[in-house]
């Protein structure tokens, strides 16, 4: 058993080891545990129980992703749930805006494209862009991957991330392993790309009760976390309806998964409960991107109404959240003549 920095003690699943193989479960509390640099914030000893313990200063995501690294084991019935992203000093939100906002006219090629979008982006004086993923070609190439981030980076424009669709919330079977490879396919564009994080869904639940899909969606996200980690890139899992659907049902699943590189892909639009708002803020401290909706429907509204961005802006202030704000605009009127109207608004209220 290992406890970490704030009291949570794991059931650890550790390699078989023999007089040859020159593993112990020694080594993963000295020289193991000093390699990988835990002792820059903490200190890790083996007590006479045999339970290696960290100090005080190892976050436990640092925590757990170390334990990844040495190929060792978190039990997920037993682990305790994730904490919250330990982020120092105030709130940061640089704006960036969603290709999926251009939907209907990536249709055809001659109206937009992700160069003439990534020029639109420049002109609106956004830090970045997300290059939903659904509009680049099936097989499209690093060659031209490459060109793209080449493009963007001319322009004075970050990759803030891409986006996927997947269900995770599958039986165990090659359906399942169809979703999580087109997810890991991504995962290695987005390293090319030079893109941060990647928007995945949990899906709805497909031959399962929601239980059992809430557990295959944990171990799919485990899984493609682990691979996103190797590449440096972060998942983030948004509140897209099936079991994700309330702000408890998402931060079970978030706090249940044991990796470094998972969170929460904020969509300011996608909870319709009777106060959206105070489910945004309950989650809001997990978040690794946030997509902003111009328009929110709380539940009894006949119609959906305008988002307050000031209200926004403070839910994520309050939050210490350091990272990407993304307009995507699904509202009715033309893209080309909406969306500088709501990036001039957003602008107003998270520079304020």
């Amino acid at each position: 058993m290992l406890t970490d920095g704030a009291g949570f003690r794991f059931i650890l699943s550790m390699p078989a080891t023999s007089p040859d193989s020159g593993f112990s479960p020694a080594a993963v509390s000295t020289s193991a545990f000093a390699h990988s640099g835990i002792h820059a914030a903490g200190t890790s000893v083996l007590n006479p129980g045999g339970e290696a313990e960290t100090g005080s200063g190892f976050s436990r995501r640092r925590f757990l992703g170390t334990l990844a690294a040495l190929g060792v084991t978190v039990s997920a019935g037993l682990a305790q749930a994730v904490e919250p992203f330990a982020r120092k000093g105030d709130a940061r939100c640089p704006l960036s805006l969603a290709a999926y906002s251009f939907r209907d006219f990536f249709k055809d090629p001659a109206k937009m494209d992700f160069y003439r979008f990534l020029d639109l982006c420049a002109d609106l004086k956004l830090g970045g862009a997300e290059l939903t993923s659904y509009y680049f070609n099936k097989d499209v190439s690093d060659a031209e991957l490459l060109r793209v981030r080449r493009h963007a980076f001319l322009r004075g424009v970050a990759v803030s991330g891409t986006a996927v669709g997947n269900n995770f919330a599958l039986p165990d079977g090659p359906e399942l392993e169809r979703e999580k490879e087109g997810v890991r396919q991504w995962i290695d564009r987005a390293a090319v790309l030079g893109a941060p994080h990647i928007r995945v869904f949990a899906g709805s639940a497909k031959g399962l009760d929601e239980a059992a899909g809430r557990r295959q969606v944990i171990k799919s996200l485990e899984e493609c976390g682990d691979y996103a980690g190797k590449k440096g890139i972060f998942l983030g899992i948004e509140n897209h309806g099936g079991v994700v659907a309330t702000a408890d049902g998402l931060l079970e699943i978030v706090k249940a998964v044991q990796s470094p590189w998972i969170g929460v892909n904020l969509d300011t639009g996608n909870f319709h409960s009777a106060d959206p708002y105070a489910d945004l803020a309950k989650c809001a401290p997990w978040a690794v991107n946030v997509q902003v909706k111009v328009e929110m429907k709380p539940a009894g509204a006949k119609e959906a109404e305008p988002a307050d961005y000031q209200r926004l802006a403070k839910i994520l202030r309050d939050a210490r959240y350091q990272g990407w704000v993304a307009l995507e605009f699904e509202a009715k009127a033309d893209p080309f003549e909406a969306v500088p109207q709501h990036v001039k608004a957003m602008q107003a209220a998270f520079a304020s």
